[in-house]
């Protein structure tokens, strides 16, 4: 049994945080989930990289912009067909478990991070267009996101909460997912087929902080040397614990009595941004039953090469709320560490979304052309 299968049997799944068309056109897609991986997730980095990068998709861009389609509209006929075709795969995978697994996300456009209206409307939209239950829309935890999640859910959509890096911003995430249930079961709808993660980006506190605690130990506290890497960790961590509080509460006892699914805690940003530390930091100290570990491929070939898997997700706790209360000594406001980091990474994806529909018009022009001559 492989690393991976041996996670899904403590009831972690491994998810693959990337997407291209070649992977899926090769067959390689499907070797990943015979190894044992049981869903998918993307953003706009990851599809700039994949649409601009190689030749997968000149034939879909040089047809399509024959079509006169807009930039916008190539962007998002590229994307639905990837997201549909990886959807289509999994859907046995989803069928057998029953919908516990089996689902691709697709992020709304990152410029509706603070229009909770706009939100609703694009996730309704796409969710239509790609017509597969195995769906989730990714939504950014903004304060407008957070509304536009409550709504979605409401209307009956999985929705993937991305861009989480704070306990509290997880507590608004829970809140507007069970919300949104609670509007199901009042217009009688069936809520067995709605699910939900909640994405938290572990990688990028850890980088934070540490550059904080940089600033701190130039200036002589060379006592929190011992904090270097332990943010993200501590969050993952106690996350968890609020994880087990909200759905093992009354509340949701009520909507578990009418088949509601749990919101499982996905760990995201995984891959170590520090070469000084393991790289399987965000990996082996977090497994444990009714959580996601989203991986991207290099992550996922040293999982495999070198991972040890055992139940690890409740060990450490008093190191982590030790390590929060640290922080909070050395004047280190993780409030505001995370309120910056949600900010930087809807501006991050915007960048990217930018990036790609230039590179979407230069590359359509560029095959134009080469075609006419």
């Amino acid at each position: 049994m492989n690393s991976i299968k041996e996670a899904q049997r403590l009831g972690q799944d491994i998810w693959l945080d990337y997407i291209q068309r070649g992977l899926i056109n090769t067959g390689e897609f499907r070797r990943y989930i015979e190894w044992g991986i049981s869903g998918v997730t993307s953003n706009p980095t990851i599809f700039e990289k994949a649409i601009t990068g190689n030749s997968d998709y000149d034939e879909s861009l040089l047809t399509l912009a024959r079509e006169n389609k807009d930039k916008v509209e190539i962007y998002e006929a590229l994307v639905i067909q990837d997201i549909g075709a990886a959807a289509d795969i999994l859907r046995p995978v989803y069928e057998k478990s029953r919908g516990e697994r089996g689902y691709v996300s697709l992020e709304v456009n990152p410029k509706l991070a603070y229009d909770s209206d706009g939100t609703v409307e694009e996730g309704l939209r796409l969710f239509a267009a790609l017509n597969r239950p195995n769906i989730m829309i990714k939504v950014p935890a903004t304060v407008e996101g957070i509304s536009a999640i409550s709504r979605l859910v409401g209307k009956g959509i999985s929705v993937n909460v991305t861009l989480l890096f704070s306990l509290d911003s997880y507590q608004q995430s829970v809140d507007a997912y069970i919300a949104g249930l609670e509007e199901l079961v009042q217009k009688n709808v069936d809520i067995t087929r709605v699910a939900s993660v909640a994405s938290l980006f572990i990688s990028r506190i850890d980088t934070a902080v540490d550059t904080l605690l940089n600033e701190h130990i130039q200036q002589g506290q060379e006592q929190l040397e011992t904090l270097y890497g332990k943010a993200g960790v501590a969050t993952a961590k106690l996350l968890n614990q609020s994880y087990k509080d909200n759905f093992g509460s009354e509340r949701f006892a009520k909507l578990k009595a009418k088949g509601a699914r749990v919101q499982k805690p996905l760990w995201a940003s995984t891959s170590t941004k520090n070469p000084a530390y393991s790289d399987l930091l965000y990996v082996e100290p977090l497994i444990g039953p009714n959580t996601i570990n989203t991986m991207p491929l290099g992550v996922i070939t040293a999982f495999l090469e070198h991972g040890k898997v055992r139940a690890t997700l409740d060990e450490d706790l008093a190191e982590a709320r030790h390590t929060f209360a640290n922080l909070d000594r050395a004047g280190i406001n993780m409030e505001t560490v995370t309120g910056k980091l949600l900010d930087k990474g809807v501006k991050a994806f915007i960048d990217s979304f930018d990036k790609l529909l230039d590179g979407i018009t230069e590359k359509s022009g560029l095959l134009t052309t080469r075609q006419a001559n």
